[in-house]
């Protein structure tokens, strides 16, 4: 008896072809990383095939005479407020394969975003704003611990002179950074672009858990190298290669579990930089096995920092789970002179499906309760605050800032910037803008030139509008914003939101 799989007709997306624009040119079946279109050889013309559209809209983009347009596929299931078509597709999903549903990128759930429900304060008579095109405005951002005060001594020759000694800090010229993304994870196309748009907007990206390329360590000024549980790429050198050094501890899209690259994503370069077998499968361990305590992470800590020579700031990078305040301080009192807290809508190479939708908390939360903790303690100064995991526009950095970060991780936003669709199918190495993907076809459809090109574009941008968002609040630096919450009002909330957040609702 043939075993029909009950899904097969319920596909997401509809290719529509206009017959009189089509002139079988090929050109979307070469585009189609999935094989939607090819070429029926007795028709003579090119067809489609629905059920493996992924709607990356790649094949729309690039049609010469617009021909194609993808749809969302108009049948649906009866409407049902508890069984959402969602649930009865996994459902038949697993049921034919007996797998755990893999999903790509941030999660889709309908939760609240809170950046939405706050509003920015303005300038008005009594403080006027300030033109930043015309006056002096200060993006410039140092991350690393803070001495609570500073002793200035004078020299021989009268002179002030700063005798306070100061810890290691990461100097940004913007607060917004390229989140971590491994080279695996993504080609080196995309490494080699953000090294070099980081380098050019004077900020940092992060190498992601999968090591530094060799050929990228004169980017080092410009690069926070990590180290994750399963340790690819970690030696000496490279712990010296770049400007900071993260321990990746969570990860907001996948709080509490590890991660896997698959085999099929390991060619030559990634498996001398993460030090593995080509073809082999990497999989870092949920937990680091050398990390059961404070005390443990303390130790790795200055391990570290001893590695290191004491010349970076080291970052732990946490995920954003209900009690994100309490293990920021813990982070905080073993060393740590960054926090990273990464929220739920952070992207992903791959992740569970019900991980990805169902465990943390969104950034915002976590954010203002991890400031207020770390000031409430009377540790802010001891480290800096990075926050990731849905950070959409620059309006958005200035939120966060508000509520307490110093600094921001973009990640979807920067594959974005390069193309990216968000089709959510990064985990089967087919993407078809080049980005998540080893293929050697298919990476070379990212141009490291152009991406950087792309990626300068938009930091600049952002900070433009940053510098505009400031001088229109009467602020001259991003200093004077961060941790401000008396610049934001919320609209909508409740009083145990507007409570958590710390902040006022518009009108009061």
């Amino acid at each position: 008896m043939l075993f029909q799989p009950i899904n097969k007709n319920y596909h997401e997306f509809c290719i529509e072809r206009d017959k009189d624009l089509c002139i079988n040119c090929k050109v979307c079946v070469r585009q189609c990383s999935y094989d939607a279109h090819f070429w029926d050889e007795s028709r003579q013309k090119v067809m489609h095939d629905n059920t493996k559209c992924i709607g990356c809209h790649r094949c729309e983009a690039l049609c010469p005479t617009a021909a194609l347009s993808i749809r969302n596929k108009p049948s649906d299931f009866r409407p049902h407020k508890l069984w959402r078509p969602v649930f009865l597709q996994n459902i038949y999903k697993q049921a034919d394969t007996g797998g755990v549903l893999l999903a790509g990128m941030g999660s889709p759930v309908d939760i609240p975003v809170y950046w939405d429900s706050m509003l920015l304060d303005a300038s008005q008579v009594t403080n006027p704003s300030i033109d930043p095109l015309r006056e002096p405005m200060e993006l410039k951002t140092f991350l690393g611990a803070k001495p609570k005060r500073l002793s200035i001594v004078t020299d021989k020759n009268g002179k002030p002179k700063l005798k306070t000694k100061l810890t290691p800090q990461l100097e940004l010229d913007v607060p917004i950074m390229f989140a971590a993304m491994s080279l695996g994870a993504i080609n080196f196309n995309l490494h080699q672009a953000m090294a070099r748009a980081a380098t050019e907007t004077g900020t940092a990206y992060n190498t992601g858990e999968g090591g530094l390329h060799k050929s990228l360590y004169k980017y080092g000024k410009n690069t926070i190298v990590q180290v994750a549980s399963g340790r690819f790429g970690v030696h000496l050198d490279y712990l010296k290669a770049g400007s900071a050094i993260e321990i990746k501890v969570g990860q907001g899209a996948k709080p509490g579990i590890g991660g896997h690259l698959p085999g099929e994503k390991i060619n030559f370069m990634v498996s001398e930089t993460r030090m593995v077998p080509i073809g082999s499968d990497a999989i870092s361990p949920a937990p680091h096995h050398d990390i059961y305590s404070i005390e443990d992470l303390l130790q790795l800590i200055y391990a570290l920092k001893e590695a290191s020579e004491y010349k970076v700031p080291i970052s732990v990078k946490i995920a954003a789970v209900h009690n994100v305040a309490a293990i920021a301080s813990g982070v905080v009192r073993a060393g740590a002179d960054i926090v990273t807290v990464d929220g739920m809508r952070g992207g992903t190479g791959a992740a569970p499906a019900m991980i990805r939708d169902n465990v943390g908390i969104p950034i915002e939360l976590a954010l203002a309760q991890v400031d207020q903790r770390l000031r409430d303690e009377g540790i802010r100064n001891k480290a800096s605050i990075v926050a990731a995991g849905g950070i959409r526009c620059s309006g958005d950095v200035v939120k966060a800032i508000a509520l307490g970060a110093d600094a921001v991780y973009i990640g979807t936003a920067t594959l974005i910037a390069v193309g990216c669709t968000l089709c959510g199918r990064c985990y089967t190495g087919k993407c078809p803008w080049g980005i998540a993907t080893n293929d050697s076809k298919l990476s070379k459809r990212q141009n490291p030139d152009i991406a950087a090109r792309k990626l300068a574009n938009l930091i600049r941008a952002w900070g433009h509008e940053i510098e505009e968002m400031l001088g229109g609040m009467g602020l001259n630096s991003i200093e004077s914003l961060r941790g401000n919450r008396d610049k934001l009002r919320g609209v909508g909330l409740s009083d145990t939101e507007l409570d958590i957040l710390g902040i006022k609702h518009a009108g009061r």
